[in-house]
């Protein structure tokens, strides 16, 4: 069952794909949700497209999308979608947004995708598998010293505003440091580029179809508590690639 779920995933963030990237770089009119993020036209096809194939492969099946909310129970087996991770990277021309897709069941999370559409890259892995880019096998770092690290700090500036000690501490870790957005930092880690990404301001469309992926190639993400994500977590997610850089990035975060 699991290998046809991730079969199937992969080619419904294809063919999703293509929706995203007919809308990349043209003049779209851009509406402010409720929270002031942006949200196009792209979104919302790109999110139907997903659930219409959803809907077609598995009948029964829950789906929560940013987009278009809940249909169905999430405590059975569920679908959750962003389907643009990162829409003020593709209202402004980055490449470096991305689309989410992610299986529960009984909440847990058994696959996870993240697909790159711009950058042609898609990121799978499940919980009884390996992870993958584009079909080959990726694998976490084994960097175990938080001074060695590379460490990438999404949403800067809400760090920032929100705890201005803590974003501070954060700028003096690691080997290197990168200010970041959206999906694909995480999907960095699973692929063995760099260490540690800290995030905050999550929605459970942000995270959990991060989780399964980190965790099949041998990575760890987390709350800031080191607590396993949930749909009720907070929003404050750490991904690292080692046990080691996990217990050294939660003291950071609550020293």
């Amino acid at each position: 069952m699991q290998a046809r779920i991730a079969d199937e995933a992969v080619c419904i963030a294809e063919a999703a794909s293509t929706i995203a990237m007919r809308h990349f770089l043209t003049p779209l009119d851009i509406i402010a949700k409720a929270d002031e993020s942006p949200v196009t036209v792209a979104d919302r096809e790109t999110e139907q497209v997903i659930r219409d194939a959803i809907a077609s492969s598995f009948p029964g099946h829950a789906i929560f999308g940013e987009e278009h909310g809940v249909e169905g129970a999430l405590d059975g087996p569920a679908w959750i979608i962003d389907p643009i991770d990162g829409t003020r990277s593709f209202i402004t021309g980055s490449p470096l947004f991305g689309m989410l897709i992610g299986y529960l069941e009984a909440g847990v999370p058994q696959l996870g995708l993240v697909q790159m559409p711009a950058l042609n890259e898609t990121f799978v892995g499940t919980v009884d598998n390996a992870a993958t880019c584009n079909g080959q096998t990726i694998r976490c770092r084994q960097t175990d010293r938080l001074d060695a690290a590379m460490v990438y700090i999404n949403e800067a500036e809400r760090l920032y505003a929100d705890n201005p000690d803590l974003f501070a501490r954060l700028c003096n870790t690691g080997v290197t440091r990168r200010m970041a957005y959206d999906c694909y930092p995480h999907a960095m880690v699973a692929a063995g580029r760099i260490d540690a990404v800290v995030d905050i301001g999550l929605e459970p469309y942000d995270y959990l179809p991060l989780v399964a992926l980190v965790e099949a190639a041998g990575g760890l993400i987390t709350d800031w508590n080191g607590e396993p994500l949930t749909l009720n977590s907070d929003g404050r997610v750490v991904t690292v690639a080692t046990p080691a850089l996990h217990a050294q990035m939660l003291e950071v975060l609550n020293r």
